[in-house]
């Protein structure tokens, strides 16, 4: 074989190498599986949501600072933050979101998952057995202060994630806290919550400022 047409072969592979991976990277990346859980006719997300964009892409802002949390609040606008800002709680704890983000028209849960109703949060709580037990069945067998751990028989795995509000974060270790996607009036929404010392699954509410996590329910 001459030297031609050995560089000929070469100069065709080299072609198909880049058409290749030309394709390759037109093709959009699958998202990455969520881990869930069935309880009855409903399907969940075993972990707290943990994005930082919308569905469409777009960046959600990050709160670095109080401050950034009380700009949010002033101008109503979607942020998230870590725990106490800090990084090393997102693997364990995921990240807490304020309402605005939760009803925002370019979506927070990822494709194929919606933020929950206050009516699918009750179909999910009178499966449990109701509000006074469903608590225990929810909740996390560890990491919950003051032996307050649960069966989590359930599989949901709710563990105390804490919450943050009125400029300061407060109660990991003591409690958890889930957004809906239901107003209740005009500047609150309705959550769920476990507290360390109790079974319950509480229905509340709560301003749209304060930052909680946040479970999605497949479609």
């Amino acid at each position: 074989m001459n030297i031609r047409l050995k560089s000929r072969r070469g100069f065709l592979v080299m072609i198909f190498i880049i058409s290749f991976f030309s394709l390759e990277s037109q093709v959009p990346a699958k998202s990455n599986p969520q881990k869930s859980v069935t309880i009855g006719s409903q399907t969940w997300m075993k972990e707290n949501l943990a994005v930082s964009t919308f569905r469409n892409g777009e960046v959600i802002p990050e709160a670095k600072t109080h401050d950034d949390w009380e700009n949010a609040r002033i101008n109503k606008t979607p942020v998230w933050s870590y725990y106490n800002f800090d990084k090393t709680n997102y693997g364990k704890y995921g990240k807490l979101y304020n309402w605005y983000a939760v009803n925002d028209s370019r979506g927070l849960a990822p494709q194929g998952w919606h933020i929950p109703t206050n009516d699918e949060w009750t179909q999910l709580t009178d499966f449990l057995g109701g509000k006074v037990i469903a608590g225990k069945k929810i909740k996390s067998k560890t990491g919950w202060n003051k032996n307050g751990n649960g069966t989590n028989e359930s599989g949901f795995n709710a563990i105390p994630s804490g919450l943050h509000d009125h400029g300061k974060f407060s109660y990991q270790g003591f409690y958890s806290g889930f957004w809906c996607s239901s107003p209740h009036f005009t500047d609150n929404a309705w959550l769920r919550s476990f507290v360390y010392d109790s079974n319950s699954f509480n229905k509340e509410d709560d301003d749209f400022d304060v930052g909680l996590s946040v479970r999605c329910i497949k479609d």
